[in-house]
C-alpha cells in the first residue's frame, strides 16, 4: 500500500544522486530510504525538513501539497 506519492525520486535524480548517497545525508539505510522514496513508510520530520534543504525546495512540495518549487522565507 502506497502512503503517498513523494517526488523524491524526481529531485533525487535531478540532484544526480544514489539512495546511498541521500540515505547517508539522512542517517538511515538504504533500504530504509528506498521505502521512503516509494512511499511505503512515513518520513520523519527531521528527515523531510534535511531533505526539503538538501534538495532547496519547501515540504510542501515534496509531499506533493504545491506545485511551487521555492523555498519559504525562513523565520
Amino acid at each position: 500500500m502506497q502512503i503517498m506519492n513523494f517526488r523524491l525520486l524526481d529531485l533525487r535524480v535531478e540532484k544526480n544522486l544514489t539512495q546511498t548517497q541521500v540515505a547517508h545525508v539522512l542517517n538511515v539505510s538504504q533500504e530504509t530510504y528506498s521505502r521512503y522514496e516509494n512511499g511505503r513508510v512515513n518520513i520523519p520530520i527531521e528527515s523531510l525538513i534535511t531533505l526539503a534543504s538538501l534538495y532547496q525546495t519547501s515540504i510542501d512540495y515534496i509531499v506533493r501539497l504545491t506545485n511551487e518549487r521555492r523555498t519559504y522565507k525562513r523565520i
